[in-house]
């Protein structure tokens, strides 16, 4: 049984508006889930903001120094 809605002079069925909704919900999720997507890789680093030279050595040794002991790590010991 289907019932018919008076929409700009036209007759409308219930099932055809339910089809327009949801066929406008999941066309719209669809279209915002794309888009371009920024990998993780090893250059997409913050910028150092360091006040020297010496500061910014200091900091880009011990980033690469915590990041080889991460994997030495066995059950949160090290």
């Amino acid at each position: 049984m289907v019932v018919y809605y008076q929409i700009a002079g036209q007759k409308v069925g219930s099932h055809m508006l339910s089809i327009g909704v949801l066929s406008t919900l999941f066309g719209g999720i669809w279209a915002m889930s794309g888009g371009s997507k920024k990998s993780a890789g090893p250059n997409n680093t913050p910028p150092l903001n360091a006040s020297s030279k010496d500061e910014e050595n200091f900091i880009q040794e011990f980033l690469k120094q915590a990041d080889g002991g991460s994997g030495n790590r066995e059950g949160g010991k090290s």
